[in-house]
Protein backbone atom coordinates (compact mmCIF):
# COMPACT_ATOMS: atom_id res chain seq x y z
CA UNK A 1 0.00 0.00 0.00
CA UNK A 2 2.88 2.35 0.78
CA UNK A 3 4.33 1.85 -2.69
CA UNK A 4 1.01 2.66 -4.29
CA UNK A 5 0.70 5.78 -2.17
CA UNK A 6 4.20 6.93 -3.15
CA UNK A 7 3.37 6.34 -6.80
CA UNK A 8 0.23 8.42 -6.54
CA UNK A 9 2.20 11.19 -4.85
CA UNK A 10 4.75 11.26 -7.64
CA UNK A 11 1.99 11.44 -10.22
CA UNK A 12 0.44 14.39 -8.46
CA UNK A 13 3.79 16.14 -8.31
CA UNK A 14 4.31 15.47 -12.00
CA UNK A 15 0.93 16.94 -12.84
CA UNK A 16 1.75 20.08 -10.86
CA UNK A 17 5.00 20.50 -12.78
CA UNK A 18 3.19 20.02 -16.10
CA UNK A 19 0.57 22.57 -15.10
CA UNK A 20 3.25 25.07 -14.13
CA UNK A 21 5.10 24.59 -17.40
CA UNK A 22 1.85 25.04 -19.33
CA UNK A 23 1.10 28.23 -17.41
CA UNK A 24 4.53 29.71 -18.16
CA UNK A 25 4.27 28.68 -21.81
CA UNK A 26 0.89 30.37 -22.06
CA UNK A 27 2.29 33.54 -20.55
CA UNK A 28 5.22 33.70 -22.94
CA UNK A 29 2.98 32.86 -25.87
CA UNK A 30 0.64 35.79 -25.38
CA UNK A 31 3.02 38.67 -24.90
CA UNK A 32 3.09 41.86 -26.90
CA UNK A 33 5.87 44.36 -26.74
CA UNK A 34 6.35 48.09 -26.91
CA UNK A 35 8.13 50.14 -29.52
CA UNK A 36 9.16 52.95 -27.20
CA UNK A 37 11.71 53.56 -24.44
CA UNK A 38 10.38 53.48 -20.91
CA UNK A 39 10.23 56.83 -19.13
CA UNK A 40 11.37 55.12 -15.95
CA UNK A 41 14.71 54.27 -17.53
CA UNK A 42 13.95 50.60 -18.19
CA UNK A 43 13.99 49.70 -21.90
CA UNK A 44 10.54 48.64 -23.06
CA UNK A 45 11.50 47.21 -26.44
CA UNK A 46 11.19 43.45 -26.15
CA UNK A 47 9.75 43.70 -22.66
CA UNK A 48 7.01 41.38 -21.53
CA UNK A 49 3.44 42.56 -21.32
CA UNK A 50 0.34 40.97 -19.85
CA UNK A 51 -0.88 37.68 -21.36
CA UNK A 52 -4.44 37.57 -22.68
CA UNK A 53 -5.66 35.76 -19.57
CA UNK A 54 -4.62 38.60 -17.25
CA UNK A 55 -7.51 40.96 -16.43
CA UNK A 56 -7.13 44.58 -17.41
CA UNK A 57 -6.34 46.91 -14.55
CA UNK A 58 -7.38 50.53 -14.43
CA UNK A 59 -5.26 51.44 -11.42
CA UNK A 60 -1.52 51.13 -11.11
CA UNK A 61 -0.40 48.52 -8.55
CA UNK A 62 2.18 50.98 -7.21
CA UNK A 63 5.21 52.62 -8.79
CA UNK A 64 8.31 54.58 -7.86
CA UNK A 65 8.15 58.06 -6.36
CA UNK A 66 10.32 59.26 -9.25
CA UNK A 67 7.81 58.03 -11.82
CA UNK A 68 4.92 59.50 -9.83
CA UNK A 69 6.73 62.85 -9.71
CA UNK A 70 7.37 62.71 -13.45
CA UNK A 71 3.70 62.03 -14.13
CA UNK A 72 2.66 65.05 -12.03
CA UNK A 73 5.19 67.25 -13.82
CA UNK A 74 4.05 66.11 -17.27
CA UNK A 75 0.39 66.51 -16.36
CA UNK A 76 1.12 70.10 -15.37
CA UNK A 77 3.01 70.69 -18.61
CA UNK A 78 0.23 69.43 -20.91
CA UNK A 79 -2.36 71.37 -18.91
CA UNK A 80 -0.49 74.57 -19.74
CA UNK A 81 0.87 73.65 -23.18
CA UNK A 82 -1.77 71.53 -24.88
CA UNK A 83 0.24 71.37 -28.13
CA UNK A 84 3.40 69.92 -26.60
CA UNK A 85 3.50 66.63 -28.50
CA UNK A 86 6.68 65.45 -26.77
CA UNK A 87 5.10 65.97 -23.35
CA UNK A 88 1.96 64.06 -24.35
CA UNK A 89 4.09 61.20 -25.66
CA UNK A 90 6.25 61.09 -22.52
CA UNK A 91 3.12 61.22 -20.39
CA UNK A 92 1.75 58.26 -22.33
CA UNK A 93 4.99 56.38 -21.64
CA UNK A 94 4.77 57.22 -17.94
CA UNK A 95 1.19 55.95 -17.74
CA UNK A 96 2.31 52.90 -19.75
CA UNK A 97 5.06 52.16 -17.22
CA UNK A 98 2.67 52.57 -14.30
CA UNK A 99 -0.03 50.32 -15.86
CA UNK A 100 -2.57 53.14 -16.12
CA UNK A 101 -3.94 51.88 -19.40
CA UNK A 102 -6.89 54.21 -19.95
CA UNK A 103 -4.81 57.29 -19.16
CA UNK A 104 -2.02 56.10 -21.47
CA UNK A 105 -4.56 55.68 -24.26
CA UNK A 106 -5.77 59.25 -23.77
CA UNK A 107 -2.23 60.66 -23.72
CA UNK A 108 -1.12 58.71 -26.79
CA UNK A 109 -4.21 59.79 -28.70
CA UNK A 110 -3.48 63.42 -27.81
CA UNK A 111 0.08 62.93 -29.06
CA UNK A 112 -1.18 61.40 -32.31
CA UNK A 113 -3.63 64.25 -32.87
CA UNK A 114 -0.59 66.53 -32.99
CA UNK A 115 1.78 64.13 -34.78
CA UNK A 116 -0.25 61.39 -36.50
CA UNK A 117 2.59 59.75 -38.43
CA UNK A 118 4.52 58.22 -35.54
CA UNK A 119 4.46 54.41 -35.96
CA UNK A 120 6.07 53.87 -32.55
CA UNK A 121 3.34 55.77 -30.71
CA UNK A 122 0.65 53.92 -32.69
CA UNK A 123 2.26 50.64 -31.61
CA UNK A 124 2.36 51.59 -27.93
CA UNK A 125 -1.23 52.78 -28.21
CA UNK A 126 -2.13 49.34 -29.56
CA UNK A 127 -0.42 47.65 -26.62
CA UNK A 128 -2.39 49.80 -24.22
CA UNK A 129 -5.68 49.09 -26.01
CA UNK A 130 -4.99 45.37 -25.66
CA UNK A 131 -4.09 45.71 -21.99
CA UNK A 132 -7.33 47.67 -21.55
CA UNK A 133 -9.36 44.83 -23.06
CA UNK A 134 -9.95 46.45 -26.46
CA UNK A 135 -8.32 44.08 -28.98
CA UNK A 136 -10.27 45.50 -31.95
CA UNK A 137 -8.77 48.93 -31.38
CA UNK A 138 -5.37 47.32 -30.75
CA UNK A 139 -5.48 45.78 -34.22
CA UNK A 140 -6.47 49.11 -35.75
CA UNK A 141 -3.51 50.80 -34.07
CA UNK A 142 -1.06 48.11 -35.19
CA UNK A 143 -2.38 48.30 -38.76
CA UNK A 144 -1.96 52.07 -38.67
CA UNK A 145 1.66 51.65 -37.56
CA UNK A 146 2.29 49.13 -40.35
CA UNK A 147 0.74 51.47 -42.89
CA UNK A 148 3.03 54.27 -41.79
CA UNK A 149 6.12 52.05 -41.63
CA UNK A 150 5.84 48.74 -43.51
CA UNK A 151 9.10 47.59 -41.92
CA UNK A 152 7.85 48.14 -38.36
CA UNK A 153 8.53 44.79 -36.70
CA UNK A 154 6.90 45.28 -33.29
CA UNK A 155 3.52 46.18 -34.77
CA UNK A 156 3.57 43.15 -37.08
CA UNK A 157 4.52 40.82 -34.23
CA UNK A 158 1.87 42.29 -31.93
CA UNK A 159 -0.78 42.01 -34.63
CA UNK A 160 -0.12 38.28 -34.85
CA UNK A 161 -0.37 37.92 -31.07
CA UNK A 162 -3.74 39.70 -30.92
CA UNK A 163 -5.11 37.68 -33.84
CA UNK A 164 -4.01 34.39 -32.30
CA UNK A 165 -4.82 34.92 -28.64
CA UNK A 166 -7.69 37.41 -28.68
CA UNK A 167 -9.51 36.36 -31.85
CA UNK A 168 -8.41 32.73 -32.18
CA UNK A 169 -7.49 33.54 -35.78
CA UNK A 170 -4.65 31.13 -36.49
CA UNK A 171 -4.51 31.86 -40.21
CA UNK A 172 -4.48 35.59 -39.61
CA UNK A 173 -1.65 35.26 -37.10
CA UNK A 174 0.38 33.13 -39.53
CA UNK A 175 -0.11 35.71 -42.27
CA UNK A 176 0.96 38.56 -39.97
CA UNK A 177 4.11 36.72 -38.91
CA UNK A 178 4.93 35.64 -42.46
CA UNK A 179 4.80 39.29 -43.44
CA UNK A 180 7.10 40.04 -40.49
CA UNK A 181 9.58 37.44 -41.75
CA UNK A 182 9.62 39.14 -45.16
CA UNK A 183 10.77 42.26 -43.35
CA UNK A 184 13.25 40.39 -41.13
CA UNK A 185 13.82 36.66 -41.74
CA UNK A 186 15.69 36.46 -38.41
CA UNK A 187 12.88 38.01 -36.35
CA UNK A 188 12.38 36.62 -32.84
CA UNK A 189 9.68 36.97 -30.22
CA UNK A 190 10.43 38.82 -26.95
CA UNK A 191 11.08 35.44 -25.30
CA UNK A 192 13.82 34.72 -27.86
CA UNK A 193 11.85 32.20 -29.90
CA UNK A 194 12.32 32.60 -33.67
CA UNK A 195 9.15 33.69 -35.45
CA UNK A 196 9.71 30.87 -37.96
CA UNK A 197 9.27 28.36 -35.10
CA UNK A 198 6.16 30.16 -33.84
CA UNK A 199 4.65 29.83 -37.31
CA UNK A 200 5.48 26.11 -37.41
CA UNK A 201 3.84 25.66 -34.00
CA UNK A 202 0.65 27.20 -35.36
Amino acid sequence: MAAASDSNYVKKETMLVIALVALVAGFLGGIVFSAMRSTSGIPQTGSFQAPPSMPAQQQAPGFSPQLAEKIVSLEREVAVNRDNVEAWTELGHAYFDSDQFAKAITAYNKSLELRPNDANVWTDLGVMYRRDGQPDKALEAFDKAIGLDPRHEQSRFNKGIVLKYDFDDREGAIKAWEELMKVNPQAVAPNGKPISEAIKDL
